[in-house]
């Protein structure tokens, strides 16, 4: 069977192709043979043969017309015309999109179809009998694709675009590359064929027609000419033929800096005024030089090239403005030098080599100085004044003289004054036309050594204007003061001292200076008597030895003595001075070491003053005083056994007292056991006399020479007093715990105290104490005087 498919009232027999049979989707019409016989009749043979069938329609997308698009045709070899056969279709937009004529089988599109969103659509037809609704064919499957129309233009997705490229890049340098997508079928046709082409930024700018690389085409671009540029690129799809469709994109590409350009100053010569009175390290003014480029390739570093200019002033570099700052290193003098002329050189700090054909990225400049002249304060004609005079001189005494002048052309007259506000006011004065420092009243170097003070002058013409400067006196020594006995307290003069032994050695001092009171000479004074007890040795060395000159102190007869010395210095004239030491006799310890003197020394030796004994004697009498009150308020205070009536409980009260034992006189009273009648007397309610047991045999020897205590059985008498408490109906309502303890009648060897017989003396004789020496002579009158007292 050979099927047609006309689209679009177009033959396409490319459309037709071979199937094997199992794969027909169509009934296989049969087709008639006819054979000649020899009879004349005519044999007619029947065969099938294959028909053609489709398995692809084509529709164009896009479709405007008011009628529905035709697509396609579908026949069946079993349909005879006469409308027996049904035609319908299933699937993909069958009945919405795609419809069939059920008689012809003509299917038509009734909407417009938009490729770039459904490229195909797989439906189902099937011929069905209209009578019986048998299906006359099996079900066959096709597709119908959306053929592409160029609809979509060209885009640029990521436009506009911004870009750099260095100034004075080579030609054909590139810059960016640019990319359009389109939407359309690449594979059918020229419509996503993209041409890229340059609407705007030429000359300067190109494109590559396939690539889209975008590249310079001017060499050397200078960005201080032009800086910005707009480029207008264009896309075209139809590889840019006649109807194809476009679309554009901007690119902002900016040209970058480079160091091309040097510095400049914008003149050669230029004029700067400076007082003399500017400060130093100061800015005193500003040059810059321009530079047309941005940046680092705009940093410049100034500098003064001459010595002239560059031995008074300095120039830096300001960051932020780039200008160079002038300051000023050493102080002006309109009187000495009146102009400066300075040659000052800018230059690049980042070099760029491959201008280098350029030439040296610097410039040069002259700036002349005018210094000012400026009325100023009058000069001293040093930085600072030392003078001396010496002490005790007369009031009005020259100390030196002080000098300033007028720095200025007039040369004013200066006046001299000193600062009221310090001290040394009071000891100097300044004659206010000469300058000259004179002395108030005479000075002492031992009270003041040295005075510091300020002078000031100013301008007759103009007091406003002053100067100071410090002047230093120094006051000379004279020998004034006589020397005197360094002595530290009393010399100690050991009772066992041997005449020719050396009790102290002593020193001197002098108020004055080395100069006059380094040497000192030592001797006792001649208009008196010899010393029958000390004497005086000078050792030539500025020290002097005193020497016991007779045999054994004894600080019972006499414990002070008083020894006067005469010292001399060594200054011009030489001055004397009697001093008086007080010596202190004292028992000494072997090798001379003192034991005591008196309760004060021994507190002196210890560091403790008279006011801090006290101190601490009355905190000890005060804690005494605490403590004494605390133990009368604790013996004082009684708990009482019932704490109330209502307290009614069981009670154990013990009473820890383990004593001494019998000899023990301050502790329990053993003898309420020993001896019953005794504690009968002290009893109050039922205390009785326990019954006394006779044993037989020797006596015991007695432990103590108190009362005699007739011997009881202790055990017995315990005994009886638990009946009594037992028994007895008229104690408290609750346990009472009764402790009695015995521990014995003591050691039948007797006690060893001497306490318990006072009768007993000792016939010892410690005379003999008093002939061992001094170190045992206080232990004989101890012993002596206990020997008195026992005898009276």
């Amino acid at each position: 069977m050979s099927v047609l498919i006309i689209v679009n009232g177009f033959f396409l027999p490319h459309f037709l192709f071979i199937v094997p049979r199992h794969s027909l989707s169509l009934a296989v019409l049969p087709s008639k043979n006819q054979t000649k016989l020899a009879n004349g009749e005519t044999e007619v043979h029947h065969r099938p043969k294959r028909g053609w069938i489709w398995n692809q329609f084509f529709v164009l997308e896009e479709h405007m017309g008011p009628d529905a698009q035709y697509v396609g045709k579908l026949h069946s070899n079993s349909d005879k015309g006469d409308g027996s056969v049904r035609y319908i279709l299933s699937g993909e937009g069958a009945g919405t999109i795609f419809i069939i004529d059920e008689v012809t089988g003509d299917i038509h599109a009734t909407k417009s179809l938009d490729r770039e969103r459904k490229t195909h659509y797989v439906l189902h037809a099937q011929a069905l009998d209209r009578n019986t609704e048998e299906a006359l064919e099996p079900k066959s499957e096709f597709i119908i694709k959306v053929q592409d129309i160029n609809d979509n233009a060209p885009k640029f997705p990521d436009g506009p675009f911004v870009a750099t490229v260095p100034e004075m890049s080579e030609l054909g340098t590139s810059v960016l590359q640019v990319t359009a997508t389109d939407a359309d079928d690449p594979t059918y046709g020229n419509s996503a064929r993209i041409v890229y082409s340059i609407l705007q930024g030429q000359p300067y700018f190109s494109v590559d027609p396939k690539t889209g690389i975008i590249r310079t085409a001017l060499a050397n671009m200078d960005r201080e000419a032009r800086e910005h540029y707009t480029v207008v690129i264009q896309a075209k799809d139809m590889a840019g033929q006649v109807g194809g469709l476009s679309g554009s994109t901007t690119i902002n590409i900016t040209l970058t800096d480079v160091n091309d350009n040097p510095p400049k100053f914008p003149q050669k010569n230029y004029q700067l005024y400076v007082p003399e009175s500017a400060q130093v390290g100061k800015p005193v003014g500003k040059i810059k030089a321009n530079d047309e480029d941005l940046g680092i390739n705009a940093d410049i570093k100034y500098s003064i090239i001459n010595s002239e200019g560059a031995n008074m002033f300095s120039i830096s570099t300001d960051r932020d403005t780039r200008e160079g700052v002038i300051s000023l290193k050493k102080p002006l003098n309109y009187e000495r030098k009146k102009t400066y002329t300075l040659h000052i050189e800018g230059m690049n700090t980042h070099m760029d080599p491959r201008f280098s054909y350029i030439g040296s990225f610097k410039d040069t400049a002259t700036l002349k100085i005018s210094v000012g002249d400026v009325d100023e304060a009058p000069v001293f004609s040093m930085d600072y004044y030392i003078m001396d005079v010496y002490e005790n001189a007369p009031s009005g005494t020259e100390v030196g003289a002080v000098t300033a002048r007028d720095p200025d052309s007039r040369n004013s007259p200066v006046r001299y004054f000193m600062d009221s506000k310090e001290e040394g006011e009071r000891y100097f004065r300044i004659e206010e036309s000469s300058g000259v420092v004179r002395t108030t009243q005479p000075l002492d170097r031992e009270d003041i050594p040295w005075h510091n003070i300020t002078v000031m002058a100013s301008e007759v013409d103009n007091p406003s204007l002053l100067s100071h400067v410090p002047v230093t006196v120094q006051v000379l020594d004279v020998n004034d003061n006589p020397p005197e006995i360094a002595a530290d307290g009393e010399v100690i003069v050991c009772e066992s001292s041997r005449p020719g032994q050396v009790i102290q050695t002593v020193t001197a001092v002098d108020k004055d200076d080395f100069a006059n009171g380094q040497r000192f000479y030592f001797a006792l004074p001649s208009q008196l008597p010899v010393n029958p007890n000390f004497t005086l040795k000078d050792n030539e060395d500025s020290s002097a030895s005193i020497i016991a000159r007779r045999r054994r102190f004894n600080h019972l007869t006499q414990e002070l003595y008083e020894l006067p010395i005469v010292v001399w210095d060594g200054g011009e004239p030489s001055l004397s001075g009697t001093s008086t030491l007080t010596l202190r006799v004292c028992p000494c310890q072997r090798h001379g070491r003192i034991r005591i003197c008196q309760g004060e020394a021994f507190l002196s030796s210890a560091g403790l003053s008279t006011g801090a004994l006290i101190a601490i004697l009355l905190c000890i009498v005060i804690l005494l005083a605490i403590v004494v009150l605390f133990v009368t308020l604790r013996r004082s205070k009684k708990e009482p056994l019932i704490i109330s009536e209502e307290d009614i409980r069981e009670n154990v009260v013990t009473y820890d007292d383990e004593g001494g034992g019998e000899e023990d006189t301050e502790a329990f009273d053993i003898i309420a056991l020993r001896n019953p009648a005794a504690a009968e007397e002290l009893k109050f309610r039922r205390d009785i006399r326990p019954e006394v047991r006779q044993h037989c045999g020797p006596a015991r020897n007695r432990q103590s020479p108190s009362v005699e205590l007739d011997e009881v059985d202790v055990h017995e008498f315990i005994k009886q007093r638990l009946v009594e408490a037992d028994m007895d109906t008229s104690v408290p309502p609750y346990d009472s715990l009764q402790t009695y303890a015995y521990e014995g009648q003591g050691s039948p060897t007797g006690s060893i105290s001497p306490l318990d017989s006072p009768g007993a003396h000792s016939e010892q004789d410690y005379s003999f104490l008093e002939d061992w020496g001094p170190e045992l002579q206080k232990l004989a009158e101890l012993y002596g005087e206990a020997e008195s007292d026992v005898t009276t």
